[in-house]
């Protein structure tokens, strides 16, 4: 299908059994004081739980997401939903945002106008970007593939034919974290010709690092450490969701409570938060973050690409295009400098004063004003 003009409207019969659902959660048991050590502090997601079945009002969240320009377009028989913010300014150039797991495009939601508008927020106008923001297939309201095989590499192909033949743009930064991250660096491995630059807040686990037996620098011996022992003590969900992400997609397609909890659990440990979950986010924008996928039925399909990319990912080589890494403190798995250097073509290196794995969200001015700066040798 040609691209097409895309808005956000959610049957009201879903929103009804939604409530219904929330209604009727039925509570576990909870070990007195256990807090969020062995998952999910009971109390906060009960907080949250009240909030979201009493007070949240989807139709208005629904209302300013509809602000953005979005499309839908089909490429190789998925459909592929994007935000296309033009920008305001005298030579806007194309940047193309990916998002990872467990958010979606509305971890760029607080930067597009940032990007696009620069002007409008104390910037500058000729730092002014083209956005383009799409959902990766099986989040969101793109489309849920059915085949295997649909990982960061074919969709780092697919980013290529969005961005030429769909929107013909012959060159573009492109940029991501998490899941982002990872299409983005196959996209440069893959597609160099086509990129300015790419911008990363990470480069994933680095499972060749961890397992090579080679010792390596003082940092990277010390990231062995660190990230085994984090894999240990927080790796469950990317287990389960490597080997088995159908059996659990019952639950969490069944029970809002429990997709609630499952998310929750990332935001908290994977945020600069302190701790303190409600103090960093919104309950409307947490709220906001569950819907996308309660709503489009699709924490399912989202964490079957934890499945396609160990086991069908095939492994990446050096990157030579421009690269810019901004490290946010409390990120996870923050990598070694000297793997990065030695394996993409760093041109600039960043480490933001606060902020952790949600950048865009958490602070988006940093991020903003990073990936300016990063830009302006492309725009001469």
């Amino acid at each position: 299908m040609p691209v097409e003009r895309f808005h956000i409207q959610i049957a009201d019969d879903i929103l009804n059994d939604l409530k219904a659902r929330l209604q009727r959660t039925r509570w576990p048991d909870a070990i007195l004081g256990s807090g969020w050590e062995r998952g999910t502090d009971m109390g906060e997601l009960q907080s949250l739980l009240s909030y979201w079945k009493d007070h949240y009002k989807w139709r208005a969240q629904e209302a300013e997401l509809n602000r953005f320009s979005q499309y839908r377009c089909n490429i190789d028989g998925v459909d592929i939903h994007f935000v296309h913010e033009r920008g305001k300014g005298p030579n806007p150039i194309p940047i193309l945002l990916t998002h990872g797991w467990p958010d979606s495009y509305l971890r760029y939601q607080k930067l597009i106008p940032l990007l696009a508008d620069p002007a409008k927020y104390g910037g500058r106008p000729e730092d002014a970007f083209d956005v383009i923001v799409p959902s990766i297939p099986g989040f969101g309201f793109s489309g849920r593939p059915l085949r295997s095989g649909v990982n960061n590499l074919i969709v780092s192909d697919m980013w290529a034919k969005l961005m030429t033949a769909e929107l013909g743009y012959s060159r573009f930064v492109a940029a991501g974290g998490d899941l982002g991250s990872g299409v983005t660096r196959y996209l440069a491995f893959r597609r160099p010709e086509l990129l300015y630059g790419i911008h990363l807040t990470d480069v994933g686990i680095l499972r060749s690092l961890l397992s090579s037996s080679e010792p390596g620098t003082d940092e990277e011996e010390q990231y062995k450490k660190e990230v085994s022992k984090w894999i240990a003590q927080e790796g469950g969900y990317m287990s389960i969701q490597s080997t088995k992400p159908q059996t659990l997609a019952y639950g969490l397609t069944d029970s809002p409570a429990g997709l609630a909890g499952w998310l929750l659990e990332k935001f908290h440990a994977w945020s600069d938060c302190k701790g303190d979950l409600f103090q960093k986010y919104s309950k409307d924008e947490l709220v906001t973050a569950i819907m996308l996928y309660w709503v489009t039925n699709t924490i399912g399909s989202a964490n079957q690409i934890y499945y396609e990319n160990t086991h069908t990912l095939p492994p990446i080589g050096r990157i030579e295009v421009p690269t810019g890494i901004a490290i946010f403190p409390a990120d996870v798995a923050l990598p070694p400098k000297s793997w990065v250097m030695r394996n993409l073509n760093v041109v600039r290196w960043s480490e933001m004063s606060a902020g952790g794995h949600f950048t865009a969200m958490e602070e988006p001015e940093q991020m903003a004003d990073d990936i300016r700066e990063f830009c302006r040798p492309f725009r001469e």
